[in-house]
């Protein structure tokens, strides 16, 4: 009996994690991209994201979304020390812990921990060689890890190519029309794609290939810009504050982002943003001081409204699948996403329920 061939359309974090699921299920894959499988081209989000496996401020958030994000620093835990022994690519993952700044709930913040268990502390900024600038009490999460994902995605791509999956690279595809089944795909130069099943994993371009079908996706780009820094000593720790957050590497670099900008696609970078998180940035960390900006950059990600992304079966044509529009957590809920859409493509039963999720239409 031939494979199940399934033609996966993004090469992001979330459709190169579906195609390791879909993979290890017995699937042929293929991956299409309209720029670069797993670079800074891709699914542009994945590569430029600060890479915190963690989504900042849950309890705000419904279960559905919670449940996507729930054991994921475990799975990269072990995903990264695979990756590494089969491929020779680190991923620099780390527990970093996250170092919470007012202002939040700090009684909704303790009370979701508790319930969740997951370790924290209330603590003085200070004793972590930061500012508070509301001179209030933080939260430390010691367990909070963090991945670097440009080197998460090489290294998934190299484990890719070993695993003979068929890389469709600078390949655009026409808008789909609404029909009752799909076979093939017509790319912008003509060609035509044909496969058992089709996944869209395309984030804030989900929505232009779909938008002529009956599904109802609420998918749009949202900027966010990211400033570099290697600092002459750097946190130990990840920090928040108001949706402001740093990242220290473990090669002596610092991140400091992010934007949330409803700009469309423009992917550009300004120099009015560029202040804003400088002075953000040294509020927290006055050492930034007249230290120089290494490199300033920006990424789209889909976003949804609550941070629900849709995964599951297209409402009205056969053989077509949705996991698109993770919003901020794309890292952070891949993992889930993928096993939940490889489950249903595979017509097996879900470990979670997939109703949350479900394309509307």
């Amino acid at each position: 009996m031939s494979k199940q061939h399934t033609m996966i359309i993004g090469g992001g974090i979330v459709g190169c994690m579906t195609a390791m699921e879909l993979i290890n299920k017995g699937h042929r894959v293929t991956i299409v991209e309209r720029n670069q499988i797993a670079s800074q081209t891709s699914g542009e989000s994945s590569w430029a994201g600060g890479g915190i496996i963690f989504p900042l401020l849950p309890w705000l958030y419904s279960e559905a979304v919670n449940t996507l994000t729930h054991n994921s620093a475990d799975f990269y835990r072990s995903l990264s020390q695979q990756l590494e022994h089969e491929t020779g690519f680190p991923s620099d993952f780390a527990q970093s812990g996250f170092l919470l700044l007012p202002k939040f709930d700090l009684d909704a913040a303790k009370t979701w921990c508790a319930q969740n268990q997951l370790s924290f502390q209330p603590v003085k900024a200070a004793a972590f060689g930061v500012q508070s600038p509301s001179g209030e009490d933080g939260l430390w999460l010691p367990t909070v890890c963090q991945i670097r994902p440009p080197y998460l995605m090489q290294g998934m791509r190299k484990w890719l190519e070993q695993h003979h999956v068929t890389m469709l690279e600078h390949t655009q595809l026409m808008p789909l029309e609404e029909m009752q089944e799909l076979n093939e795909w017509q790319t912008t130069s003509g060609e035509k794609l044909s496969a058992d099943q089709f996944v869209v994993t395309s984030g804030a371009w989900s929505f232009d290939l779909l938008k002529e079908t009956s599904a109802k996706l609420n998918i749009k780009p949202m900027r966010g810009q990211i400033l570099l820094y290697k600092p002459i000593k750097n946190l130990e720790q990840m920090v928040y504050r108001e949706g402001f957050y740093m990242i220290p590497r473990l090669d002596g670099y610092l991140l400091a982002g992010s934007t949330l900008e409803d700009v469309g696609f423009d992917s550009g970078v300004t120099e009015d943003v560029r202040e804003e998180l400088r002075i953000k940035a040294e509020a927290i960390m006055p050492e930034l001081k007249g230290q120089p900006i290494i490199k300033h950059w920006s990424g789209l990600r889909p976003g949804t409204p609550e941070n629900l992304p849709t995964i599951g079966a297209h409402p009205t044509i056969k053989n077509l699948f949705l996991n698109t529009g993770h919003f901020r957590y794309g890292l952070t809920m891949a993992p889930a996403s993928a096993k939940l859409i490889a489950a249903i493509i595979s017509e097996e039963k879900p470990s979670i329920d997939a109703t949350p999720y479900a394309c509307a239409y």
